[in-house]
């Protein structure tokens, strides 16, 4: 035996794992190999003795008690990734074994000892409790995510962590996903996604998609939705893949409201289209332009041609017009004007322009959008309206007086036959049809004044308060309204007091008209900056928004509830051109169901 005896010890010394071996049930160390004494932090001196003396650190830990149950039992014991705790170097360190504890028998195969075959994986164990630190944290970050995150495993498919975007974009609970088979739990999207996954787990390169289309089966209603998501391979500490990590965007949202815009612009090309109109692009930076077909064609010409040849096309007494349009565009933001054209082959066309100015990144106007339409027929219309305009005038002047000089002997039948019952009617229709006749021509004349540019002004000082408390009597007198005057009562007015009554006139016959269960009316006066201003209020049904742009037009009436009202809507009309020949500005505001605000604004002096 001896032979054989120092052969053992032989291979245990030379062992460059710890190895030892404990005799008896004192469990006396027979042998302890040098990578043992140095994993246990001693020297030879603990050879020979009870290994709870030799190792006194280990009490409370179960090594000492497992040797012993293989000597009592002789049935071996596995150890793996066992942490012990030994004084080394004059501190306590905690190193991770993997060993095998195995019984010793004599040639009568009586246990007489126990040994030990360990290997230290600290090294390795670290590692792996690194990696399990660092995947708790990514599940935690993943839980935490704004957008949805699923980590499935690898091998079996089963989701490890999903967090509450994800069920969200998917439509299920997290009992219905989580630790099940991912194509168990969503077998909807299984046919388009699967060999997705496959392809990155065998390959370890992530996969990529934009606004990719699916249909969910969310809360158990079939869905279509657009989703943006990444399928990463996730590696273990070995190195192999061992997860893969989805990462999913509903991007839905997104791709509809880019799919309206794109209907809405698509929807905008065919109205212009239908519309007749022509588009341009002015780079006022480069002073060139980009012009549509259509505009090419209402300018006569076939093709595109130059920004200076397009102006050299305005008719030479209408160039001025364009020229203060740009500018004013570049203070306000918006272009706007009409004037005429000369066609290569010299026939007259009258043009609207319109666009708005767009900024740069210094805050400097850099190019106009804008619409093109002709609008030589609507002139056309327009002055012939205008000349029966100026006919009906003065042809209506004659009626008037036959009118004004019968009601005249009416009066006068008044006092010959007094106990007549029918002259007082006769009167008052007379004198009702000739007010009507009246306004009209005033309107017409007015009208017929602002085309030719003769609406002359003679101005005064007066107090607004009591032009306003004159002009205004009939409305007090009838008694169905209520007049309050608010604000700035001794307000002056530098200003033609005759047309300033026009318009105050007509805005509170309007809130009379179009307001008739509105019983007060309210004027405000008061000032602004270096403009006096004056409004009208009523509280009657409002004016929709659709209408408010055009109610200072010629010949426009809001007639939207059919109700029929007399009049040639000129007196919005007139009364804008008034205020604009005073140097100031007229506007509304309105809201349906709760009345109207006309106002004006003049210069003080």
């Amino acid at each position: 035996m001896e032979p054989t005896e120092n052969i053992f010890r032989s291979i245990v010394e030379g062992s460059p794992f710890p190895v030892y071996m404990c005799m008896g049930e004192e469990k006396i160390i027979a042998i302890a190999n040098d990578a043992t004494l140095k994993a246990w932090g001693k020297d030879k001196s603990v050879i020979g003795k009870p290994f709870d003396e030799a190792l006194p650190e280990l009490e409370g830990q179960p090594f000492s008690k497992q040797i012993g149950d293989v000597y009592q039992t002789g049935e071996t014991y596995h150890g793996s990734n066992e942490p012990a705790e030994m004084m080394i170097d004059g501190r306590l360190q905690i190193n991770y074994y993997k060993f095998t504890f195995q019984a010793m028998r004599n040639s009568r195969g009586k246990i007489v000892g126990v040994v030990c075959f360990s290997t230290d994986v600290t090294e390795i164990e670290h590692a792996r409790q690194a990696m399990e630190e660092s995947r708790h944290t990514l599940y935690n970050m993943v839980k935490q995510a704004p957008v949805g995150i699923c980590i499935i495993n690898s091998d079996t498919t089963v989701v490890e962590v999903v967090n509450d975007s994800y069920l969200e974009l998917v439509g299920k609970k997290r009992i219905e996903l989580e630790n099940r088979r991912i194509w168990e739990a969503i077998p909807e999207a299984a046919e388009a996604y699967e060999p997705v996954m496959e392809n990155a787990i065998e390959t370890g390169k992530s996969v990529i998609a934009k606004e990719h289309r699916l249909l969910l089966i969310r809360n158990g209603i079939p869905e279509t939705v657009f989703v943006d998501f990444v399928y990463e391979p996730v590696k273990g500490f070995d190195g192999e893949i061992s997860a893969l990590m989805v990462i999913a965007i509903d991007v839905t949202e997104k791709v509809m409201a880019r799919r309206k815009i794109e209907e809405a612009e698509e929807r905008a090309r065919l109205a212009i289209e239908a519309a007749e109109m022509g588009t341009f692009d002015f780079d006022l930076v480069t002073d060139t332009i980009l012009t549509s077909p259509r505009f090419d064609t209402i300018f006569g010409y076939n093709d595109a041609v130059s920004h200076q040849v397009l102006v050299d096309s305005l008719h030479p007494a209408d160039k001025k017009i364009r020229d203060a349009a740009h500018r004013t565009a570049l203070e306000t933001g918006n272009l706007f004007y009409e004037a005429r054209i000369i066609w290569p082959d010299e026939s007259e066309h009258w043009i609207r322009v319109q666009g708005k100015v767009y900024y740069g990144s210094i805050s400097k106007p850099s190019r106009i959008l804008g619409t093109l339409l002709d609008i030589t027929e609507f002139k056309r219309l327009q002055q012939q309206k205008d000349d029966f305009i100026s006919v009906a005038s003065h042809e209506l002047k004659t009626p008037m007086t036959s009118i004004k000089a019968s009601m005249q002997l009416l009066d006068r039948l008044i006092k010959v036959d007094p106990t007549s019952d029918k002259i007082p009617q006769f009167i008052d229709r007379g004198n009702s049809s000739l007010n009507k006749m009246l306004q009209l021509v005033d309107g017409l004349l007015n009208v017929s004044k602002i085309s030719a540019g003769q609406l002359a002004l003679q101005k005064t000082y007066f107090s607004a308060a009591s032009m306003i408390n004159e002009c205004c009597d009939h409305i007090r007198l009838a008694g169905t309204h209520t007049l309050v005057l608010e604000g700035d009562t001794g307000l002056e007015l530098h200003a033609d007091r005759d047309r300033i009554e026009q318009v105050i006139v007509n805005f509170v016959n309007n809130a009379v008209k179009y307001a008739p269960d509105s019983h007060n009316i309210i004027i405000n006066l008061g000032k602004a900056n270096d403009m006096a201003k004056i409004s009208v209020q009523d509280f009657g049904r409002g004016i929709s928004p659709e209408y408010l742009p055009h109610l200072f037009e010629r010949y426009y009436r809001v007639d939207s509830s059919g109700i029929q009202y007399s009049g040639l809507g000129l007196g919005l009309y007139i009364s804008a051109e008034i205020i604009k020949r005073h140097g100031g500005k007229m506007g509304v505001e309105s809201e349906v169901g709760k009345g109207s605000t006309f106002w004006f604004t003049i210069p003080l002096a």
